[in-house]
């Protein structure tokens, strides 16, 4: 029964009476009472509706227009909400809240065939327990005006952080190794025997025959294969699709200090669908108390 018809009902009810305008209607008199009972009720459960959306806009605006619905229903969570994700998914839906979707990527690797071949010891299983045993890194363009930027980075596999990035206008073996240099840095030099899984660009491959020393020589997966490197593919994608998309840059200053502000927010506020929908900073947190503990115990 439209509401609509209950509405009708009350409005007109002192001049014909309830009994007749049903009649007429074809409508319950028991249903019409029964609304009238439940009306308090649904003031309140549309005033809550309204409170949700307009924390669900707060949160979409605040992340950039970047969250769907599984990212709101953990900030919402966090905030101490308890609320269904079915019912965030229908209300975002329904005010026409939309997350920032996937765009076709484009290829950057280009493969350095003159490299001898480096083993592949993730074989595409992107997990890890512990952090600093297993990274991974790649390399993007940015269209800055006429020209470009080149962002390399080394993500720990464990914690899906960026412990270590460098953005340059070139496609030298440098700009690896400063995003290596810097993720060593950051983690204390304590890096001995983890693994750098990378593509086969010929960027990582010089890296190879450049630091004959390393403790951390780059494993290859296979050029043109997606999942080889999906951890890092799926990063530069989400970076893409969060910062990049319908945006024109124009100065490389500015392209530069953006994409700093997004690497921040990225490891400290952006929830991680692969962490249980934890930033990368609380994750590691909180691996790094659980171990505390269980020593302490």
């Amino acid at each position: 029964m439209s509401p609509y018809r209950w509405d009708f009902i009350s409005d007109n009810c002192a001049d014909f009476g309830v009994k007749r305008i049903c009649r007429v209607l074809g409508a319950s008199r028991t249903g019409y009472y029964r609304h009238l009972a439940t009306e308090q009720a649904r003031i309140e459960r549309q005033a809550e509706e309204k409170r949700t959306v307009s924390e669900i806009r707060a949160i979409h605006a605040e992340h950039q227009g970047a969250y769907g619905a599984p990212r709101v229903h953990a900030e919402l969570r966090a905030r101490g909400r308890r609320i269904n994700r079915k019912r965030v998914t229908w209300l975002m839906r329904i005010n026409h809240i939309v997350g920032r979707h996937l765009r076709k990527k484009k290829r950057t690797t280009i493969a350095d065939r003159t490299a001898p071949p480096a083993p592949d010891l993730v074989m595409r299983d992107f997990t890890a327990d512990t952090l600093n045993t297993r990274w991974c890194g790649d390399i993007t363009y940015i269209a800055v005006g006429t020209t470009w930027l080149s962002p390399a980075t080394v993500i720990d596999i464990c914690s899906r952080k960026v412990v270590g990035w460098s953005i340059a206008d070139h496609m030298r073996a440098s700009l690896v190794t400063d995003a290596i240099e810097m993720a060593v840095a950051a983690r204390g030099g304590r890096v001995h025997g983890v693994v750098f899984h990378t593509d086969r660009g010929a960027q990582y491959s010089s890296l190879c025959r450049g630091l004959p020393s390393a403790r951390h020589p780059p494993q290859h997966g296979r050029v043109g294969s997606s999942y080889d490197n999906a951890l890092a593919e799926s990063f530069f994608q989400g970076l893409k699709r969060e910062l990049l998309h319908g945006r024109r840059w124009t100065s490389k200053a500015q392209t530069r200090l953006e994409l700093f502000r997004w690497l921040s927010y990225y490891n400290r506020r952006r929830r991680h669908s692969a962490l249980g929908y934890l930033t990368p900073a609380e994750f590691e947190q909180h691996l790094i108390t659980s171990r505390t503990l269980s020593l302490v115990a």
